[in-house]
């Protein structure tokens, strides 16, 4: 950081001789380099680290220590170790210490889980045991909300998913009550306003909607995932079209979609036995769907369809090669074909990139 701020310095000092950069510019960001000094993020980064270990050091002691002490010592300590570190979170926050106070929410949220776990076994509760994972999560959700820690609704919805995937376990079926649960703090991370919150919870859904092809019926039913993948891959671009103002929430979705379709279309020719006309026709709409998404990723600037294009590409010829090398074609005519459509995508970007010159320069 140190190297950093001198280098740039001298690249502002160079801008003001030339005159692009005005004494005031300058001054202002020097001020905004002194106001944002580096030390600060390491010193984020160790509170952070210093919370996990503080809080497996509380669960180690008082788990090492819990049948010598008194019931009433065991409540005191959970509930004060759980209320200091809420309490010094929100001194944190006020403070403008925003790193550190989310340190200590996380270090809240894990000592209240291990209060969960220990109460339970101090008063000998047997029940189901997803249901002490889902109040975790939703202690987490709440501490995230009451002190606006977005990390501890990170959190919440990791211990969610865990939740619904126990309870599906247990139950081998579709376990539909996780959707509610997800709602709730998906809603909680557009009110923070928290992308990589919103990026978490979609890929929690798409991990739900993936696992239906392997759970519903008798559990062959990923032709049921693909349609729902390109449906919302259809609904994703329509939405461009005609709801432009929520131009933000489409192209991010459309990356999720299209995973969901590729998910289905890998699982009905890797997972499945279909026949070898079958496994053709699947093989090049794949392709073709990669090299779709590829081409909207370049045609829009949607980076997230593609990359996904790029990897599901890359995945479905290796898979093929894997899968028919020695049988349905040699390797040498194998590696033709996908050089050919390689080649292809290639001429289509460059196209692409003429075209965007184009465009500029008129």
């Amino acid at each position: 950081m140190w190297s950093y701020r001198n280098r740039f310095q001298r690249d502002v000092n160079r801008w003001r001789e030339k005159g692009w950069v005005t004494a005031d510019g300058a001054a202002a960001i020097a001020a905004d380099l002194e106001a944002n000094p580096g030390g600060l993020r390491l010193a984020t980064v160790l509170g952070t680290l210093a919370a996990v270990l503080i809080g497996f050091a509380v669960m180690s002691f008082v788990a090492a220590n819990w049948q010598e002490m008194p019931k009433s010592v065991r409540l005191g300590a959970i509930f004060t170790t759980l209320w200091a570190a809420y309490i010094g979170a929100a001194v944190l926050f006020q403070r403008g210490l925003d790193g550190l106070g989310h340190a200590a929410a996380l270090a809240g949220t894990a000592i209240f889980g291990a209060g969960i776990m220990l109460i339970s076994q101090m008063y000998h509760m047997d029940g189901n045991a997803p249901d002490a994972v889902l109040v975790w999560s939703a202690g987490a959700l709440v501490a995230g909300l009451a002190l606006w820690s977005p990390p501890s609704l990170a959190f919440s919805i990791v211990l969610a998913s865990i939740w619904g995937g126990m309870e599906t376990a247990q139950r081998e079926e579709v376990f539909w009550q996780f959707l509610p649960v997800w709602g709730v703090i998906s809603a909680a991370f557009y009110w923070l306003k928290w992308p990589p919150g919103l990026h978490l919870s979609a890929i929690a859904l798409t991990v739900f909607i993936i696992s239906l092809g392997a759970i519903l019926g008798t559990g062959h039913n990923f032709h049921l995932v693909l349609l729902i993948g390109l449906a919302l891959s259809a609904l994703c671009i329509a939405g461009e079209k005609l709801q432009p103002a929520l131009h933000g929430l489409w192209p991010k979705a459309l990356g999720y979609a299209l995973a969901i379709a590729f998910a289905g279309f890998f699982a009905l020719q890797f997972g499945e036995n279909p026949t070898l006309n079958q496994f053709i026709l699947q093989s090049i709409c794949a392709l073709a769907l990669a090299l779709a998404a590829i081409g909207w990723g370049l045609n829009t600037n949607n980076r997230l369809a593609l990359w996904v294009g790029y990897i599901a590409f890359s995945i479905e010829v290796l898979a093929i090669y894997q899968k028919t090398v020695g049988s349905l074609m040699g390797t040498s005519l194998f590696f033709l074909v996908a050089g050919l459509i390689v080649a292809g995508l290639s001429f289509m970007a460059l196209k692409l990139a003429q075209r965007g010159s184009k465009e500029v320069v008129s």
